[in-house]
């Protein structure tokens, strides 16, 4: 391709090319998108997501069903979510947790 048809096409990338400073500016919200990238929720993430006990049961079950966490596992959450309810896993997580947080 022709160097003055690169430029028009991309101007911005040909300045970056040709040694200049980089113009390109991102956005707070997208640099902690980034900052999430590649993290997996645990068993926990999900129970904190959670209103209500059952809800939280429902989660166990099926992680387990799944084969996430382990018999062993479950019989320890659903003891805990027994004897002390959904909100000692954490503060409830709302939607949109991910994008908020610092």
């Amino acid at each position: 391709m022709e160097k003055d048809r690169f430029k028009k096409l991309f101007p911005h990338l040909a300045d970056e090319l040709e040694g200049n400073e980089s113009k390109l500016v991102i956005k707070a919200e997208e640099r902690h998108k980034r900052k999430w990238a590649g993290y997996t929720p645990d068993i926990v993430d999900y129970l904190r997501r959670c209103d209500t006990d059952e809800q939280g049961r429902e989660i166990i079950d099926f992680l387990e069903k799944k084969g996430e966490i382990t018999q062993e596992r479950a019989f320890e959450l659903m003891e805990q979510l027994r004897e002390r309810g959904i909100r000692s896993f954490g503060s409830r997580k709302r939607e949109g947790y991910y994008t908020r947080e610092p």
